[in-house]
């Protein structure tokens, strides 16, 4: 059984055919904590983190949230209770950017947003209010990524999932919105659990990482014990690549 937390796995897996994405996990994630999970492409990362909002179904085990668990009650009613923030994004391109932020409350039913709190979440994103009136379209990656954000924060959440939030964006835009990501952490108390292929950004935004090999948690670890060569095999080879890129930059300096 997993230690009683926030967000508990218990004994949580998935096989997709011959594949067994995710083995047998268990783990605890306390209220407030921002988790980094990580591994090579195929590890089960991605598949682990959607067991939460039951975008996946896992075949054995049990995810809770706050000790109850998520198979509980239906699928639509728990995942307007989470914000999620993807790679593509998906906003819906035939609506402005207010009503994409707008959309999670009102098919809720929980309310239709007010203009000044879609203000507010626009503030929050650090996007002018301007932008309310525009199209998917007319809006940068990055732009569009920070869009995606706020509309996962619409519903009050205070637990945030982001799959491989930054990937398609370029490293000074990916910096910044990490950076935003962490300060509005703190700023909203959220639980956070980020999906990364990326261990650079995992040490830099995490207070705990977590590394996937197989389907399986091989090391939970805080960045400092990572760096300071803590984690095992799996876990020092994607440290290796930071590492490795900060030393070079140093001997090019």
């Amino acid at each position: 059984m997993a230690a009683t937390g926030f967000l508990a796995f218990d004994q949580v897996s998935k096989r997709f055919g011959a594949t067994l994405a995710v083995n047998d996990v268990s783990l605890s994630i306390a209220r407030g904590a921002f988790v980094a999970l990580v591994g090579e492409s195929g590890s089960g990362k991605s598949t682990l983190l959607k067991t939460v909002n039951r975008l996946v179904e896992p075949d054995a085990g049990r995810v809770l949230i706050e000790g109850a668990d998520v198979a509980a009650g239906p699928a639509p009613q728990l995942r307007r209770r989470i914000g999620y923030v993807f790679q593509g994004v998906g906003l819906f391109t035939h609506r402005t950017v207010a009503e994409n932020i707008a959309m999670v409350p009102l098919i809720s039913g929980t309310g239709r947003l007010s203009q000044e709190r879609i203000g507010k979440l626009l503030d929050l994103v650090e996007l002018p209010r301007e932008i309310a009136s525009r199209y998917p379209e007319a809006l940068s990656g990055g732009q569009r990524q920070r869009v995606g954000i706020a509309r996962a924060l619409a519903g009050d959440s205070h637990l945030l999932l982001m799959d491989e939030p930054f990937g398609a964006l370029d490293p000074i835009t990916r910096a910044s919105l990490g950076a935003r990501v962490r300060a509005l952490h703190e700023e909203l108390e959220l639980t956070t659990v980020m999906v990364t292929h990326d261990m650079a950004e995992a040490l830099l935004l995490a207070s705990r990482v977590l590394v996937m090999e197989a389907g399986r948690i091989v090391a939970d670890e805080s960045p400092a014990a990572l760096l300071a060569g803590a984690g095992g095999e799996a876990a020092q080879a994607l440290v290796a690549v930071p590492r490795e890129q900060a030393r070079r930059l140093g001997t090019s300096a």
